[in-house]
């Protein structure tokens, strides 16, 4: 079996795979400062409640775009699964497509993996959007090479913003207001949710909309990320909605490593 372990700025996203079938998954807040012992504690408890053996792990596959927490996931690999970790991006885990961008080395391992994952997996010209920390928009074209793409703050990151910036202002769901699609908002709350919400929308659905006539062939939309589901309840713009996207890149790529 396989262990995927996918490091994101908020959060972090073990994986156990048989063959490219996901079994489970656990995830935990990104802390730099969490040591291996701790992640032990917790994984192979949770591992062991669901009836998994450590010892059925084979391999380790960890890609992560937080630098400062790979040691000590690199010490859970080695001290309790007796693994070398193999690490996404770093020989011999290589993208293996070309990444057509000014600075390549810059890519960030989660935009990369999503890239390996939606060329496998849908074909053709793609745009992948992933709801992370950041939003990205990220153009694969159909050759499965990176084209480039789009950094915005995550919408949580907007939010946050906006409620520590001033003062008088709640905190609210990230949602539409209940009941309506109106935009003009009757109330603080309602206003801030339309602001937020609808805005974010609006933003993707055009910048998506500018893409595509700069790619000049038909694209298909790939969402990933938490909030991917309850954007595609209020867009029609996505083609395909895939929470799983990165997780199953670290299962290709992890595949690639034992067949070669």
């Amino acid at each position: 079996m396989l262990l995927a372990v996918d490091v994101g700025n908020t959060n972090i996203v073990f994986a156990l795979f048989e063959g490219r079938t996901i079994k489970s998954r656990w995830r935990v807040a990104t802390d730099p400062r969490r040591t291996a012992d701790e992640y032990a504690v917790w994984l192979l408890q949770l591992m062991q409640l669901q009836g998994f053996d450590a010892k059925a792990v084979q391999q380790i596959l960890i890609s992560t775009v937080v630098p400062r927490a790979l040691h000590n996931l690199q010490v859970l690999a080695q001290k309790y699964f007796g693994l070398e970790p193999l690490i996404a991006g770093q020989p011999p885990v290589e993208w293996g497509f070309e990444a057509d961008v000014d600075e390549p080395r810059s890519l960030g391992a989660d935009r990369a993996v999503n890239t390996i994952a939606a060329h496998a997996k849908y074909r053709g010209d793609l745009i992948v959007v992933d709801f992370g920390t950041a939003t990205t928009f990220d153009v694969v074209d159909f050759n499965g090479a990176y084209k480039g793409g789009i950094i915005a703050p995550g919408i949580n990151l907007s939010l946050d913003a906006l409620v520590s910036a001033a003062a008088k202002l709640p905190r609210i769901a990230i949602a539409p207001p209940q009941g309506n699609n109106s935009v003009i908002g009757r109330n603080t709350e309602d206003q801030m949710q339309i602001g937020v919400f609808w805005g974010y929308v609006s933003m993707m659905e055009g910048l998506i909309m500018r893409m595509r006539a700069e790619i000049g062939r038909p694209a298909k939309i790939v969402a990933t990320g938490g909030l991917a589901v309850l954007f595609d309840e209020h867009t029609s713009i996505f083609d395909h909605v895939d929470t799983d996207l990165t997780l199953d890149g670290l299962a290709i790529l992890a595949e690639r490593v034992a067949t070669s």
